[in-house]
């Protein structure tokens, strides 16, 4: 078979720069976690956690210098202060490992079916692999320890079953019962956003710059509204709200990470945030929880907006790779 030595198409490049970017990010709170690790259980499922970051980064950044591609800039040992104290605990270190893992593998399962040259779909695979191992030890530790807190149960079906009635989109007035996907989504929702709001906690009591800080605060309140909006839909529907985790934070004032870093981590956040909500909404058929997304997509939109904004006035947000426009006008 003739190998052609082919050029990266622009899913390839925004995969591989998306990649990049999320990866040199995660590994700058990896690193600070680890300067402060105490706990021997999670000490190594963070290390592991870290290697595939640097292992991840080595094999990119081989890809784009191979390609004549530039490297981007991303985030590195200057946007982490290790002097700093630590800010969080070790419980909330493997949270984080546990969500980063989680949406990595969604990441790279989307990258994976948009690429489509051997490197790169070699590349990917493996990484998703690994992402996988990473999230099943993160959620077996975290079960030892008692911090996942398991979705919502329903009790099984009797046997399969077809809508009889058209009201079973109806959300207003008389609605049915949440089915297992809008349980499972709002379950999740209100997850992450515990996990979001303990690292904005983290952040706004350690950030000095008030603009900044202002839209940390901005962002604390938006995922206080997304947990309470979902827990007061499961309380009215019967089931037992999510309880909130511990706070996991320290007492420092000093902060580790550089504001660019910081928010860089929230912005992407948000975007990815829309990218999920929109996935809830195309499996709910509930007029009532659809519009709930909806509503929470538009103030999402516009505080990723925001941050972007902050980001550009400070220099901060790096450009992806532009096509070259072919028209005039």
């Amino acid at each position: 078979m003739t190998h052609h030595n082919i050029n990266l198409t622009t899913p390839e490049i925004s995969a591989l720069w998306t990649a990049y970017m999320q990866e040199t990010a995660t590994l700058c709170f990896f690193k600070h976690f680890l300067i402060h690790m105490e706990d021997e259980e999670i000490g190594p499922i963070v290390k592991e956690a870290h290697d595939l970051s640097v292992s991840s980064l080595q094999q990119i950044t081989a890809i784009f210098e191979k390609e004549n591609f530039p490297v981007p800039i991303g985030f590195g040992d200057e946007d982490v202060n290790e002097e700093a104290p630590a800010l969080f605990t070790d419980l909330y270190a493997l949270s984080f490992v546990y969500r980063v893992s989680q949406l990595s593998m969604m990441g790279e399962a989307y990258s994976f079916v948009t690429v489509a040259r051997k490197d790169l779909l070699d590349f990917f695979m493996h990484a998703k692999e690994a992402s996988g191992v990473l999230y099943r030890k993160a959620v077996d530790l975290m079960l030892s320890k008692g911090i996942y807190d398991r979705p919502p149960k329903i009790p099984y079906p009797a046997k399969p079953d077809f809508v009889q009635k058209d009201s079973f989109l109806n959300g207003w007035l008389k609605e049915r019962a949440m089915n297992a996907f809008e349980l499972g989504e709002a379950f999740f929702i209100i997850e992450r956003n515990y996990i979001g709001l303990i690292h904005l906690i983290g952040l706004i009591q350690t950030c000095r710059d008030h603009e900044v800080k202002e839209y940390f605060i901005r962002g604390q309140k938006l995922a206080q509204k997304q947990i309470d909006t979902f827990n007061e839909l499961l309380k009215k529907e019967g089931h037992m709200g999510t309880l909130p985790v511990s706070m996991e934070l320290t007492d420092s004032k000093v902060n580790p990470f550089s504001d660019k870093l910081n928010l860089f981590m929230i912005t992407s956040s948000s975007t990815t945030a829309i990218w999920l909500l929109g996935r809830a909404l195309s499996t709910s058929s509930r007029r009532d929880i659809g519009t709930k997304y909806l509503l929470l997509m538009k103030d999402i939109l516009l505080f990723a907006e925001e941050g972007a904004k902050l980001m550009i006035d400070r220099g901060w947000l790096e450009q992806p790779p532009q096509a070259q426009r072919r028209i005039n006008g």
